[in-house]
């Protein structure tokens, strides 16, 4: 074995080392608060947040592949932190049982941990302290009867599936969610804005889904501004016209930019409709779609408006990058409960590849970090070596081994 190889190789699994950045202290410090350890003698937390995780990075897809998988690596349990491999009934149980609210505070602790760390030093141009992006995603299930699904049922005339929605507020620097709620997909998003707790200031971007004017009003009287598009059936009235640009074809634009009174009513039973006065700002990009979007903000201009809003596909990228790299068209269970369960877990195994790949620097993508991780789970090799190393050095190092004795060396 050649000197490279060992520098390479560690004395623990590479899903031990990416568990490493969980701190065991705080771990344990969760597992009091929630007494998630109270009714379970050997299956502990932290062997259910063990086996969760080498289901998710191997992208198992039930909990039998797990407990199998599992099964394969007896002699590296020990590193796992593990004395034995959890029966499936007793992980099934687990997933039923053990509350989701611990795995939920145990990622909210991870991202308060991580979140200096994974602030980029990028900046957009514009002078923005905390700019947040919110969106949601919708994943559907193999029934109706735990989270009621959205939409009408199908036309061949079988039964609607069920489906929940991700809803996530992002710090536009950073590309892990600082604020999630998973709800049923029926729940309209509108909702999920009243969750949220944001500073004078500070702007946040969403699409038009999750229009709600009367909370509109609040943040304009706190000066908390936003960034959306509005309805086609928005009713409003223009008080001035600020400016008509002529875009030539083929290049993107603000094409009008309006100040208008938006009505809405505060309640349904209300006769009366109440106004808010806002920018409208019509923008043409460069394949000729139109965009008309409002803000309250009335100090940026009209294009940093447009280039503000442009910032809301980093949060589409996190969603295809959950969706495309772990495990959630198969669910470890059918409670609730258990969703929630995988939905927290996926959402850390997300988190703790981004802070491995801001950590190493690499400049390999996500995707392929995911697939590293998960090819050479419980291989004893360096990670971030894994990570940083590429086809160049894999081409340098090959020299310096002697396959001649190999019983089929390696030619050209």
């Amino acid at each position: 074995m050649g000197e490279s190889t060992n520098k390479n190789l560690v004395g623990q699994p590479i899903i031990t080392q990416v568990l490493a950045l969980v701190n065991r202290n705080k771990f344990n410090g969760l597992v009091k608060q929630h007494e998630s350890d109270r009714y379970y003698k050997k299956f502990s937390t932290w062997a259910h947040f063990t086996s969760m995780m080498f289901g998710i990075f191997s992208r198992c897809d039930s909990v039998t592949e797990i407990v199998e998988g599992m099964i394969g690596c007896v002699g590296k349990l020990v590193h796992f932190g593990l004395k034995e491999v959890p029966p499936k009934s007793t992980i099934t149980d687990g997933n039923r049982q053990r509350d989701n609210k611990f795995f939920e505070s145990l990622y909210f602790s991870l991202v308060k941990r991580y979140s200096s760390f994974l602030s980029s030093s990028r900046t957009i141009g514009l002078n923005i302290k905390e700019l947040y992006i919110v969106d949601s995603t919708t994943i559907q299930l193999f029934s109706s009867l735990i989270f009621k699904g959205v939409g009408r049922n199908p036309k061949d005339g079988s039964k609607k599936k069920g489906g929940l929605k991700v809803h996530m507020l992002i710090d536009a620097l950073q590309d892990v969610g600082k604020f999630v709620k998973v709800t049923a997909a029926k729940v309209h998003d509108s909702k999920f804005l009243n969750e949220l707790s944001l500073n004078p200031f500070s702007m946040v971007v969403f699409d038009k889904a999750y229009n709600h004017y009367k909370l509109f009003a609040k943040w304009t009287e706190k000066q908390v501004w936003f960034v959306t598009r509005m309805k086609d059936n928005a009713v409003y009235k223009v008080e001035q016209v600020v400016s008509e640009n002529a875009i030539p074809e083929g290049k993107a634009g603000v094409l009008k930019e309006e100040r208008v009174n938006l009505c809405y009513k505060e309640n349904k039973r209300d006769k009366e409709f109440q106004k808010l006065s806002l920018r409208r700002i019509t923008y043409r990009d460069e394949k000729g779609r139109m965009y008309v979007f409002i803000t309250n903000n009335t100090e940026l201009t009209a294009q940093d408006i447009a280039d503000i809003y442009k910032q809301r596909w980093q949060i589409e990228l996190l969603f295809k990058k959950m969706k495309q790299n772990f495990q959630l068209h198969c669910f470890y269970g059918e409670s609730e409960n258990a969703i929630r369960i995988q939905i927290w877990c996926t959402l850390i195994a997300q988190l703790l590849l981004t802070v491995l790949q801001r950590k190493t620097e690499t400049k390999k993508a996500f995707s392929t970090i995911a697939c590293l991780v998960r090819q050479h789970l419980v291989s004893y090799l360096n990670l971030e070596e894994l990570l940083k190393n590429s086809k160049r050095f894999y081409e340098k190092y090959r020299k310096t081994v002697d396959y001649s004795n190999s019983l089929f060396p390696l030619t050209g």
